[in-house]
């Protein structure tokens, strides 16, 4: 067979090149489409010494909706696959703890025709041991840890979960972020207690937190040089009647804010729990907007929408539902992130 490779399964030995690696993998459904790091016995067994000495069989989630074991082999096999560094492995693994938490509905998302996709953040030491980036292009090209973590958690989702896109994976137009979502939270520019303290955690400590997400949605305000001023703009872009926060009325809506909105809605004096109240209040439609189908629906359902059912306006979610966060770096752009409608989930990383 001439110059060849053993994959770390051992049940594999194929040509050592780029075209037949990669060949290989998307002729078997192992691919996001991407090319892959070939996960030779040596990468894989580079990867887990990064988690001690613990057996590789260790089973870390099960994921449904095919209720695959993620070992950490298989993890490890995954994250060599996306370009991961040794040093991304507790993250990962975090993530699959909080993925395959019950309150996360990971069936459901990766099953769903909603275009939502895991959306992790990481808080902590760890985000800037590992060079996890939460400033400028947080959500776009150029870092590896936020690349290739996302892109990992994607590899297994597919591979171990089952979630083969247009079989399982049933998403009407899916999302970019598909392929990579990962960030972490902007801390050093927080005028706020960041989020994993908000949670209950020791600023100390290290975290990820996975939300079922769709894109983010940018706010544009360079305008307004008041706190409230910002606000306004903001509560008045997320109030979209069609994302599924608004049509359930569930889920947990989430507010990216830039460091310099930030700056300024916490310099006139809003705490996070006062800029929740204002988007509760105020990022609302008018149900007059809505056909006569989708009120009826609305009426069908007391319990849910409750007083919000006849009148106007009606709030995007409740008020401890809103999550407000600092991402990016320079310049006045914000972000809104609806997500699918269940819960985020976050765990301690032990790293």
């Amino acid at each position: 067979m001439g110059d060849s490779i053993t994959l770390a399964s051992g049940k594999f030995r194929i040509e050592n090149s780029e075209e037949a690696v990669n060949s290989f993998f998307i002729e078997r459904g192992w691919s996001d489409g991407l090319p892959i790091i070939p996960p030779t016995e040596e990468r894989v067994t580079g990867m887990l010494a990064s988690v001690g000495h613990k057996d590789p069989q260790d089973v870390v989630a099960i994921l449904p909706p095919g209720m695959g074991a993620a070992t950490l082999e298989k993890i490890a096999i995954n994250a060599v696959m996306a370009g991961c560094l040794p040093d991304y492995m507790p993250v990962i693994v975090s993530a699959l703890k909080a993925m395959s938490d019950e309150r996360f509905s990971l069936r459901g998302v990766q099953s769903t025709t909603h275009p939502c996709s895991p959306l992790v953040v990481v808080n902590g030491p760890i985000a800037q041991r590992i060079g996890l980036n939460g400033k400028g292009n947080a959500f776009g090209p150029g870092v590896r840890a936020n690349a290739t973590i996302g892109r990992a958690l994607r590899l297994i989702l597919i591979n171990v979960g089952g979630a083969v896109p247009g079989e399982i994976d049933k998403s009407t137009q899916g999302q970019p972020s598909k392929y990579t979502y990962c960030v972490a939270e902007n801390e050093e520019e927080n005028p706020w207690e960041p989020y994993h303290v908000e949670k209950g955690f020791k600023a100390e400590d290290s975290t990820v937190t996975v939300f079922a997400a769709e894109n983010p949605h940018n706010i544009n305000e360079h305008t307004s040089v008041t706190g409230k001023g910002l606000l306004m703009t903001i509560a008045a872009t997320m109030a979209t009647p069609g994302n599924n926060n608004a049509h359930f009325f569930t889920g947990e809506p989430v507010l990216m804010l830039c460091p310099e909105h930030a700056a300024t809605i916490a310099k006139d004096g809003f705490s996070k729990e006062q800029v929740k109240e204002f988007l509760f209040l105020n990022a609302r439609f008018s149900l007059k907007n809505l056909s006569e189908e989708n009120l009826q629906y609305r009426r069908k359902f007391p319990e849910k929408y409750g007083e919000f059912a006849d009148g106007e306006p009606a709030p995007i979610a409740r008020k401890n539902d809103f999550v407000v966060m600092v991402l990016g770096g320079h310049g006045k752009h914000s972000c809104f992130i609806p997500t699918f409608g269940n819960n985020s989930v976050t765990v301690l990383i032990d790293a």
